[in-house]
């Protein structure tokens, strides 16, 4: 109970604003020291429903993912854990079951000695010296860090030496601030001082970060103000790298990277957003609102009944990442929140309230659709559902291979499609995969070894600026790519509704001899595969493959209609594999799952094509009887991809050409891009998106009308309706 009271008056003190009273640097320091401590040990507060969510999902027992390697740090004590390593500590302060000598780039075993370093560093705070576990503790703290301080071990990887080992141990350093030995006291700031000020993005603040400990640690105030101005210099938008400015993240080039480095960033600067409150160096209000944008105009799109979206998990799909990194998101926002103003501390609450727990009935509050420009991605969310589409550019680059994580990713930027209703349809699917069929992609069908980035270059563009666009009504919209890479070439369209999504596919062909195949969907059976014929549902086992008129599955909420149903491919079976395969980092152990796979071989005789219906969230019977001619396909060819549903239109033009819409509407493309028109009482409205970035304006006519479209400056181009263009 006292323990409670204390925290309470030092929530309440915190919460004062700095012009409140004038603190001397000492005191600022010493607020902020406290500010860090209680962070560290409300980690372990029940009361917090994120805290209860956490712990009820089992711990990892392999981590190389900072961000996870924090979140675990806020499970309760694991008090078993905790006495069985204090009791088989060595005498020269080394633990037997720790591999010192481990050369792996990630997941660094050594790093463990750090990780329990601070556990015990965090209970020994929370016991107190009157506990009678205290001197035990205390014990086993100094015998490791004297083991460490004198061995002083060195990854392969700079990241562990500068950034993961003193941002492990300075937070323990803190905690034991007043009971290290001059000695020890001199071995902490050694290890500090492997990281200085320097690089860009989020190793920039990680590397500010560990000085900015430093600096509490010696009681430096200049030391804390210039890495806190280093840190917040990074909550800009507008650079290479770092916060785009449609609300994406990118690191090591064009290149998405919300689920690794963006979700680092933000943790970190909500985090600091609540270090630096009630002193002269809290966050101004561009700075907050700058990360509020980030979260609810960025991660909220991509966070679905809390799970993180595969296409933005990039080269990091580690076991259960999609259930940690969106729970990661969730903390940030509660952080956030309590320091934004009214309207934006509402926004994150939402998203707080829509994913922790998901909600039950009603679907998500939040729906939409949202073209990410910047980074060629588009997200539809309905009520019940959500989409992705990823895809690469010769602006963006897909996706990378960086210390063995993301072995088998070579086509994960290839126009990767995945369909979400509970939000874990694909989680830890990952070790079963094909990975030539990643939902969505067109690649080779074969056994072969999935190429690798490193036999490629360092990065495999995709050769092409006509990608992405999505263009939108804000409600139902498109987004297309060509695909040019590895001596693949297709072009590729979806139109997607809250309905349903139409997948086209045009112009698929190869110089390769090997055959080529689009991958409809490949995820976690859950239930029967079903086909249907005959009028009835028969379960799918094994292979099936069937021909004639349109094929109909249902499997998992999902129902599939293959509009196209020569050398089509329904699969459902048991198989077994490594995550040691694709993220190296892993045990090499064997693991089993089940698997539904659909996917079309195309023949190699012309260029190919393909249609195909998929319908998220819905039933048997709606699949059954699911009206294919309600959608016209107009054209879907090389030169363009066409639909009409109802009274809208939606057109890809990959070059000029001409197509007529309907008996009173005919349109005249004068520039590729993407397009979308809506017809009522005589009247047309109209949307477009440059898909080659380059253009400030795209050219139709409508009925022999000209009609020049001015992109907005600044904007994102698809993302507002046009007035009304045209009355016949």
């Amino acid at each position: 109970m006292k323990f409670l009271i204390n925290r309470l008056l030092l929530s309440a003190l915190l919460l004062l604003s700095a012009n409140a009273f004038s603190q001397t640097p000492r005191e600022e320091l010493e607020q902020i020291r406290q500010n860090y401590i209680q962070s560290l040990i409300s980690f372990n507060d029940d009361s917090d429903l994120l805290n209860r969510i956490l712990a009820g999902i089992p711990p990892e027992t392999e981590m190389s993912d900072q961000v996870v390697v924090e979140l675990h740090q806020r499970y309760p004590f694991n008090m078993e854990g905790i006495k069985a390593y204090m009791e088989s500590i060595n005498d020269d302060g080394s633990w037997p079951d720790i591999n010192y000598k481990d050369t792996k780039r990630s997941g660094w075993e050594a790093k463990l000695h750090a990780d329990r370093v601070l556990e015990l560093a965090k209970l020994y705070h929370a016991e107190g010296a009157s506990c009678t576990w205290s001197p035990r503790i205390s014990s086993v703290i100094h015998r490791a860090l004297g083991y460490w301080f004198r061995t002083k071990p060195v990854c392969g990887n700079w990241w562990y030496n500068e950034i993961g080992i003193p941002k492990t141990f300075g937070p323990a350093f803190l905690l034991l601030r007043t009971q290290l030995t001059p000695d020890e006291q001199r071995g902490a700031v050694e290890v500090m001082d492997n990281a200085r000020f320097g690089m860009t993005g989020q190793n920039k603040v990680w590397l500010a970060g560990n000085v900015l400990m430093k600096g509490l640690l010696l009681d430096d105030y200049a030391l804390v103000k210039a890495a806190r101005d280093t840190i917040v210099s990074e909550i800009t938008t507008g650079r290479e790298e770092g916060i785009k400015s449609d609300w994406s993240f990118h690191q090591h080039g064009p290149q998405q990277q919300f689920g690794n480095y963006g979700l680092a960033y933000l943790s970190e600067m909500s985090f600091y957003s609540g270090l630096f409150a009630g002193t002269s160096l809290a966050l101004d209000a561009r700075q907050q609102s700058i990360l509020d944008n980030l979260l609810t105009e960025g991660y909220r799109w991509i966070i679905w009944r809390g799970c993180m979206d595969v296409n933005a998990l990039d080269r990091q799909l580690f076991h259960n990442a999609p259930l940690h990194k969106a729970l990661s998101v969730g903390y940030a926002a509660n952080v956030l929140r309590k320091g934004s103003p009214a309207a934006d501390a509402e926004k994150l609450q939402a998203f707080l309230d829509d994913n922790f727990p998901p909600r039950q009935s009603g679907g998500s509050g939040f729906t939409g659709q949202k073209h990410f420009r910047d980074s060629d991605q588009t997200i539809h969310r309905a009520s019940r559902w959500m989409a992705s589409f990823k895809m690469a550019s010769e602006r963006v680059i897909g996706t990378e291979l960086v210390n063995e994580d993301n072995l088998k990713g070579f086509y994960m930027g290839d126009g990767a499609t995945y369909i979400y209703r509970n939000g874990d349809e694909y989680l830890n699917v990952f070790p079963f995969w094909d990975w030539r069929k990643i939902p969505g992609v067109t690649s080779y069908e074969s056994d072969a070894p999935v190429p690798s980035p490193r036999n490629y270059g360092a990065h495999v563009r995709n050769e092409t600026a006509f990608v992405g666009g999505g263009v939108t009504d804000g409600h139902t919209g498109m987004t297309a790519m060509i695909l040019n890479r590895d001596g693949v070439h297709a072009r590729k369209a979806w139109v997607i509704t809250d309905e349903f999504v139409l997948c086209l596919g045009a112009g698929i062909r190869t110089d390769s001899t090997l055959t080529l195949a689009t991958s409809i969907d490949q995820r976690n059976k859950r239930g029967e595969l079903s086909y249907f014929g005959n009028n009835s549902w028969t379960p799918v086992n094994g292979t099936f493959s069937a021909s004639g008129k349109a094929l109909r599955f249902f499997h998992d909420s999902t129902g599939y209609i293959l509009m196209q149903p020569e050398n089509s491919v329904a699969i459902a079976e048991k198989r077994s594999g490594s995550w040691s395969d694709f993220m190296g980092s892993y045990t090499p152990q064997r693991v089993e799952g089940e698997v539904v796979s659909l996917y079309i071989r195309h023949p190699k005789e012309a260029p190919a094509t393909y249609l195909y219906i998929i319908l998220p969230a819905s039933s048997a019977e709606n699949t059954a009887t699911f009206r294919i001619e309600d959608i016209r396909v107009l054209r879907n060819d090389e030169g363009m991809q066409a639909v009409g549903v109802d009274n809208r239109f939606y057109i890809t033009a990959y070059r000029e050409g001409s197509i007529r819409l309907s008996n009173v509407i005919t349109l005249d493309i004068q520039t590729p891009g993407i397009y979308l028109l809506s017809s009522e009482n005589g009247s047309v409205r109209f949307a477009a998106s440059d898909s080659t970035h380059t253009l400030s304006s795209l050219s139709v006519k409508i009925n022999e009308h000209e009609l020049k479209i001015m992109l907005p400056a600044g904007q994102s181009p698809g993302q507002s309706i046009f007035p009304v263009l045209y009355q016949n």
